[in-house]
C-alpha cells in the first residue's frame, strides 16, 4: 500500500508516541522502532533509525516548548548534557550498519529489563554517585506551579555518561530519554519531573544531530512521507503529554518509564536480527 494512503494512521500513531514519550521524557522512539520494524521488515537498520530519530526530534522540540512554559527544564545542566551527547549521536548514526547487532541487542535487552525491574519496584531511586568528587553542583528550580526542587549531583560524571547515552540512543534509534531519565533519577538524584523535562531538552539536540547525519547519508529516501506524517502526530501528542505531566506524580512517571524500558528490552531480545 502506498505510504500516502497510510498517512492518517501514521499521524495517529505519532500522537500516541508523542504523548507517552513526552510524559516520561523518553522521546517515544522505543515505541516507534518496533512498529517500524514490523511494518518495514526489509528496510535497512539505518532507515528505521533515521525515521525514528527525526520523529524523536519533532517530539522533543514540541515537548520542550511545553516544559519551558511549566518551568521544569534545568537549562544550565541541559546545555552541557546535550553537548556531551553529540559525539556519541554522530558515531551511532555512522556505525549503525557496520557492527554486529545480535550480541549487542541481547546484552542491551537483558540490561534494560533489569533496569526496568529496579525502577518499577524502587521508583524513588536508591543512591547517588560521585558526590564526594569534584564538579558537584547544586541546583534550585521553581516551576510555574510554585513547586521548588533542590538537588545535588556530579555534573562532570553526568556529562561523561551522556556521551555513551548519545551513542546507544543513536545506534538503536530510540532517542536518549529512555536511558537518560533513569540515570538522572536513580544515580544523580534528579526529581522525576525535572529529569523528564531536562531529558526532553537534551533529546532535541541529540536527535537533531543524528537526523542531519542520516539526511546527509540519504537514509530518508522513500520514507519522507512516513517521517513527516509521524512528525506531525508527535508534535500534537507532545503537547498532550506535557499537560498530563501536571497531573501525574513523580513515582508514577518513573513506573511508566520502567514499562517503556521493559518494552525496549523485550524488543531487543525478541526482534533481534
Amino acid at each position: 500500500m502506498p505510504a500516502a494512503l497510510l498517512v492518517p494512521g501514521f499521524v495517529v500513531l505519532g500522537v500516541v508516541v508523542g504523548a507517552y514519550g513526552t510524559l516520561i521524557g523518553a522521546g517515544g522512539g522505543f515505541i516507534l522502532v518496533p512498529v517500524l520494524l514490523l511494518l518495514y521488515p526489509h528496510a535497512a537498520p539505518a532507515q528505521v533509525t533515521a525515521i525514528s530519530l527525526a520523529v524523536v526530534f519533532a517530539n522533543a522540540a514540541s515537548g520542550s516548548i511545553s516544559y519551558y512554559r511549566l518551568g521544569r527544564v534545568d537549562y544550565r545542566t541541559g546545555f552541557i548534557l546535550a553537548g556531551a551527547t553529540l559525539p556519541g549521536a554522530i558515531l551511532g548514526a555512522v556505525v549503525v550498519d557496520r557492527i554486529p547487532r545480535q550480541a549487542f541487542d541481547v546484552t542491551m535487552g537483558i540490561a534494560l529489563l533489569g533496569i526496568a525491574g529496579f525502577l518499577f519496584f524502587r521508583p524513588g531511586g536508591l543512591f547517588t554517585i560521585g558526590l564526594n568528587a569534584r564538579f558537584v553542583v547544586t541546583r534550585h528550580l521553581l516551576d510555574a506551579q510554585g513547586v521548588a526542587y533542590t538537588y545535588r549531583f556530579n555534573l562532570a560524571l553526568a556529562a561523561a555518561l551522556s556521551v555513551a547515552v548519545g551513542f546507544i540512543s543513536s545506534l538503536l534509534g530510540i532517542g536518549g530519554g529512555i536511558v537518560h531519565v533513569p540515570l538522572l533519577t536513580s544515580f544523580f538524584a534528579f526529581p522525576a519531573h525535572v529529569a523528564t523535562a531536562t531529558s526532553h531538552f537534551v533529546l532535541m539536540g541529540m536527535a537533531a544531530t543524528a537526523t542531519v547525519t542520516h539526511l546527509v547519508r540519504g537514509d530518508y529516501t522513500g520514507f519522507l512521507t512516513v517521517t513527516l506524517a509521524l512528525a506531525v502526530g508527535v508534535t500534537i501528542g507532545a503537547q498532550a503529554g506535557a499537560a498530563l505531566s501536571r497531573r501525574v506524580g513523580g513515582r508514577a512517571i518513573i513506573r511508566l518509564l520502567a514499562i517503556g524500558l521493559g518494552l525496549v528490552g523485550v524488543r531487543l531480545l525478541v526482534l533481534r536480527g
